[in-house]
């Protein structure tokens, strides 16, 4: 199968609940609004969605209110990727068949985390993963989280299989980053997840972005990397400067709680609920958050 390749900036949606349950309108509304922005894709429960919180039945009912969100919606329909994670290849595996059965477009997938597999395990974990599925993967590469950096050459020999069609972006390693991008084969994108550098991973020639604060800004992000594309560089850096504060805040205590505390000020969840171990933000960053989203709204 020929699969396309993912561009621009794609969405880790959060998922809204409300006295511990899925708060269904949330969902849909924001499902709405991301769909009349300049958002090219949104991926389902991972790790921006808390998706390790999530039952099986949440899972599908998120991806069928989305799915009919978007259908209410006139024009191109964006796609919606499901996320993935976990260290056991065969239930990995059963995992994604079962996937199969739902209307999602591909998956974002997380290098199995905590067992630290060496580099041939890795490659034959996604390897196991690929030929159980027709549709396309994305790898997601953050070491800082599950201990183990899938290498370039890794990544390049898995790139080789016709359904791995990129990899989001976590490397933490500026260099290990640019010589993916000069040395990948066509068709195989690179989408930044690190969301404070995006424009530097522009730069490198990354395709786009996986960045949960494009929540807050979708039209800027897209705006900046729209530069970077038209060739106006000292435009893209000037658009950046304005908006390079947002993912410096939203970030400034973990993910998800300051995006959900944005999203709740801005009106389009009910409530800036996290699932533990996640928390809200402290009071001091909330304050903050609230004066950033007043002036956005004025």
């Amino acid at each position: 199968m020929t699969h396309t390749s993912p561009t621009g900036i794609w969405l880790p949606l959060v998922t809204p609940f409300t006295e511990g349950v899925l708060d269904e309108a949330s969902v849909r509304r924001l499902v709405a609004h991301y769909a009349s922005t300049s958002i090219d894709g949104l991926i389902l429960a991972a790790t921006t969605g808390e998706g390790l919180t999530l039952d099986e039945d949440e899972t599908t009912r998120l991806i069928a209110i989305a799915r009919d969100s978007l259908a209410r919606v006139s024009g191109p329909q964006m796609p919606v990727w499901l996320g993935l994670c976990g260290s056991d290849t065969a239930r990995m595996v059963k995992d994604l068949r079962r996937a199969d059965q739902q209307p999602v477009d591909g998956y974002l997938i997380a290098c199995p985390y905590y067992t630290r597999p060496a580099q041939e395990g890795l490659y034959e974990h996604f390897a196991a993963l690929a030929g159980s599925t027709d549709r396309p993967i994305m790898i997601y590469n953050i070491p800082y989280r599950t201990g183990v950096n899938l290498g370039n050459e890794t990544m390049l020999r898995l790139a080789a299989l016709p359904n791995i069609v990129g990899v989001k972006d976590c490397c933490a390693n500026p260099d290990q980053s640019f010589d993916l991008t000069r040395g990948r084969p066509p068709g195989f994108s690179v989408l930044t997840g690190e969301d404070p550098f995006f424009h530097a991973a522009l730069g490198q020639g990354a395709d786009g972005g996986i960045l949960a604060s494009a929540h807050a800004a979708p039209q800027a992000f897209a705006s900046v990397r729209a530069l970077f594309l038209a060739g106006e560089r000292e435009a893209a850096l000037t658009a950046w400067r304005t908006l390079v504060e947002v993912p410096r805040l939203l970030f400034a205590e973990p993910s998800p709680g300051p995006v959900k505390h944005w999203l709740w000020r801005a009106g389009l969840i009910g409530s800036p609920e996290v699932r533990l171990p996640m928390t809200r933000p402290s009071a001091a960053l909330a304050a903050r958050i609230d004066s950033a989203v007043r002036r956005a709204v004025h």
